[in-house]
């Protein structure tokens, strides 16, 4: 299977250049409610994961840093803990599904490495599902949530 099918592409997706704050990082992941986002260097590159976790530790390790005074730290000067690897739009399933084990989305590039988009875990094992369902390998898991108990 081609892992174009479960790409969202770069004009859908909320990321953040290394040239912006750590202030507008904070602000946009509270706007979206995310808890990571992809960045992009100055060509387009993919650059890394931003987590909540790298604001945190920032904020934690930087003496006197207040959230006004986080309008003046950049985002290519935060460290990142987790290193979370993109593929290529060329990619094999397998190597899909061995990054999305530890990445809530894996980053999508093309053969110059320029970002193109994400493939979420969600859809990744939405698909997993659907396939071990078809091949009668899995009984059907589908439960009603709970806010939907089905009654």
């Amino acid at each position: 299977m081609n892992i174009a099918f479960f790409l969202i592409p770069k004009k859908e997706v909320v990321y953040l250049p290394l040239k912006c704050t750590m202030r507008q990082a904070l602000e946009k992941m509270e706007h979206h409610h995310y808890t990571a986002l992809p960045l992009i260097d100055a060509e387009g590159k993919y650059a890394g994961t931003l987590t909540e976790g790298d604001l945190l530790w920032k904020l934690k390790n930087t003496p006197g840093l207040t959230f006004e005074g986080s309008e003046k730290v950049y985002l290519k000067d935060i460290p990142r803990k987790k290193v979370n690897l993109p593929v290529q739009i060329g990619s094999k399933i397998s190597d899909l599904l061995s990054l999305a084990v530890d990445q809530n989305f894996v980053p999508v590039v093309d053969d110059n490495n320029i970002f193109i988009g994400i493939i979420r875990r969600r859809e990744i094992i939405e698909y997993c599902v659907n396939l071990l369902e078809s091949a009668g390998e899995l009984e059907t898991t589908r439960k009603h949530s709970p806010e939907d108990p089905g009654r």
